[in-house]
């Protein structure tokens, strides 16, 4: 640790107003140093991961962190502030800041020292010492561990304590008390920091309630297996996590609870409460992890739950859509817009004629398609309730098939599904059938729900809504198409890759399910807008480098392919460096690209692909021009605002740079 922090990476009197300008001030320290090349870089690498959960802990801490390419090697550095500093924390502002600093490709060693950081940092001793140190060397070597504090002695006894009333006879008589048993996960996506502050605070909590807490950290440094021993002998589970439980499996059947990792932070003996009064009513976790059932924060509403079990469907829906879409348009290429009439390539296929393997493309991508409704169904229902929910989930989907219900009925089927499994999973059920309830019980009492409801009940509505939205589509032309392009076109460009992108990109891809001319329309229009804010940001930084940081301009060059590959992520680090200039830019650009897609009356059928799907696209050369139209807005606009802020007026008359803008938001990847 004495080689990660050194008296000149220490600045007790850190005067600093918000948390950028905080780790901006020590992270020129570690530049000074030679420790991180490139300032902005580093920054922006901060920010990022700041941008994915705060980094502020009760007890006034801040500490912001990250990996980057650009740190050479480990490094911490250390501020106190004397007005503290808002990082997020629910008690208000940090005063004690520090910024930890670790290369791309850290070794554990390294990293295990930082992890060592976190857990000291749970210590009141230990952050007293440092709220009182006088000089930056004090301070420093008390981080690194220099000065440890003599142990307390141990108290002399001349004899040994006289037994209880009734001697050793009588306590084994009765048997010691077992203690509660309870084993933990904890993990955060940087895995520094959090993840074994998370794991100190359930230890220590856990102590001082008479419980056995053991725990197992998931972080950078690697992680070693609990002993299959003491899951198994375990009451209860707590993970305290914001990636995903690796082998979660193991703690299945086991009263749980599934928290964020600042949970276990902040409110560890709540945890350690809750999970011994779900063992004491008997609930018991149905299996492994869904990959969105974790309910986060107590303050994450239905609305962000529903979300994420929609977009859990989508995300397993689009590689079928993907391959299917793509194998169709192929086969229209080679075969013509009559392939779709050639016979089954299992009765004809002559293997020297294009048209045959053109059949065989468009017939192995339609079977593809086949499958889009129950895979969006049944994966929904996964979401929501595990392996349990993906036989009703699967039956709901091919129930909307048969009865014509569509995109809309998948989403249905699927949230019927899911919320029918876990209303079953609450029931309280005898030990000697908890066994089979996930794998016979529960799928089967949940299809016979499902069924009843999607065929009796709710299908037929569902399918006429559906139909509805088709014939809307396929009408679709003038105003309102470009009116629909403007809007989606905003939609993609607004998070670049985040919920409300996800929303217009899934509404697209759920229309090629049931394709015709304008969900082919609408498909093209949100490719061509996502495609817009990379390529923006990439032909800004050619044409007006010096507006950008180094970093920026090197991002730019990445940015040209992501672009051109429909990967609208390839713009977040600039966004998430200047969110109000490059966000609105790439919206306005957006929208007009999305508009001019539908007033040419572009079409897609495939789902993604970029301009390496040109060929498969109606009206391809209006389409490009769309999208070099949006690219040029787009472009223009961030040039013109970066330009306005870097020659901004000051008091004597002169000009002056000013720095990034301090406001982010948080741009989901």
């Amino acid at each position: 640790m004495s080689k990660m922090i050194t008296a000149d990476l220490v600045d007790l009197d850190l005067s600093a107003g918000t948390k950028e300008a905080a780790a901006r001030s020590l992270a020129e320290r570690m530049v000074a140093l030679g420790r991180v090349t490139d300032l902005d870089g580093f920054l922006a690498d901060v920010a990022a991961r700041e941008a994915q959960m705060p980094t502020g802990l009760e007890g006034g801490i801040g500490i912001p962190h990250c990996r980057s390419a650009h740190v050479v090697e480990p490094t911490l550095a250390f501020g106190r502030s004397p007005s503290g500093i808002d990082f997020g924390a629910p008690d208000g502002p940090a005063d004690l800041i520090f910024l930890i600093a670790a290369p791309a490709g850290a070794d554990d060693a390294h990293l295990t020292i930082l992890s060592s950081l976190a857990r000291q940092l749970m210590n009141e001793e230990f952050t007293t010492a440092l709220r009182s140190a006088t000089s930056a060397r004090e301070a420093s070597a008390l981080i690194a561990g220099e000065e440890a504090e003599p142990e307390a002695p141990a108290e002399e006894t001349s004899e040994p304590a006289a037994p209880a009333p009734g001697g050793e006879a009588a306590g084994a008589a009765d048997g010691p008390e077992t203690p509660f048993r309870i084993v933990a996960v904890t993990s955060c996506p940087t895995g520094i920091a959090h993840t074994y502050m998370a794991a100190e605070a359930l230890e220590k909590a856990g102590e001082a309630a008479g419980v056995e807490v053991a725990v197992e950290t998931q972080g950078s440094a690697g992680f070693t297996r609990l002993d299959p021993a003491v899951v198994e002998a375990a009451d209860g589970v707590i993970f305290a996590h914001d990636v995903p439980v690796r082998d979660k499996e193991r703690f299945a059947g086991k009263p749980t609870v599934d928290v964020g990792v600042k949970a276990g932070i902040n409110r560890p003996t709540e945890l350690i409460s809750e999970v011994r009064g779900k063992a004491a009513r008997g609930e018991v976790s149905a299996g492994r992890p869904t990959p969105v059932e974790r309910a986060g924060e107590p303050t994450e509403g239905y609305g962000t739950k529903l979300r994420k079990w929609l977009m859990s469907g989508v995300s397993y829906m689009v590689p079928f859509v993907a391959a299917g879409g793509l194998l169709i348009a192929l086969g229209f290429a080679i075969g013509g817009y009559d392939i779709d009439k050639a016979p089954s390539v299992a009765e004809y296929f002559a293997w020297g004629q294009a048209d045959s393997w053109a059949a065989l493309m468009f017939q192995i991508g339609g079977l593809a398609f086949s499958f889009l409704v129950p895979v969006l169904a049944g994966y929904i229902a996964y979401g929501m309730a595990d392996r349990p929910g993906l036989v009703p989930g699967f039956v709901g989907g091919s129930i909307a098939l048969t009865i014509n219900a569509g995109f809309l009925g998948g989403l249905a089927a699927g949230l019927i599904a899911g919320g029918t499994v876990l209303a079953i999973q609450k029931v309280k059920v005898p030990a000697a059938l908890r066994g089979i309830m996930p794998v016979v019980v529960i799928p089967l009492l949940a299809s016979i729900v499902v069924g009843f409801l999607m065929f009796l009940v709710i299908g037929k509505p569902i399918a006429e809504l559906q139909k509805a939205l088709t014939d809307w589509l396929s009408g679709l032309s003038g105003a309102n198409a470009i009116i629909l392009g403007v809007i989606l076109g905003l939609m993609m460009c607004f998070d670049l890759g985040g919920p409300v992108n996800k929303v217009a990109y899934a509404f697209a891809v759920g229309g090629l399910a049931t394709p015709n001319e304008g969900s082919l329309k609408v498909m093209a229009a949100v490719m061509a807008a996502g495609m817009v804010p990379p390529l923006a940001m990439a032909l800004a930084t050619t044409v007006r480098g010096r507006l950008f940081t180094k970093a920026e301009r090197e991002n730019g060059k990445a940015a040209w392919v992501l672009g051109a590959s429909f990967i609208s992520e390839g713009a977040i680090p600039f966004a998430a460096a200047d969110p109000l200039r490059v966000i609105p830019s790439a919206m306005v650009g957006g929208a007009v690209t999305g508009a001019l897609s539908m007033a040419f009356e572009c079409t897609l059928r495939a789902p993604h692909g970029g301009i390496f799907v040109i060929p498969l696209i109606g009206n391809p050369l209006l389409y490009l021009v769309a999208i070099l139209a949006g690219t040029l807005v787009s472009a223009g606009l961030v040039i013109l605002l970066k330009g306005a802020r870097k020659s901004a007026p000051v008091g004597n008359g002169g000009t002056e740079e000013k720095p990034q803008a301090e406001t982010r938001v948080a741009v989901a990847a």
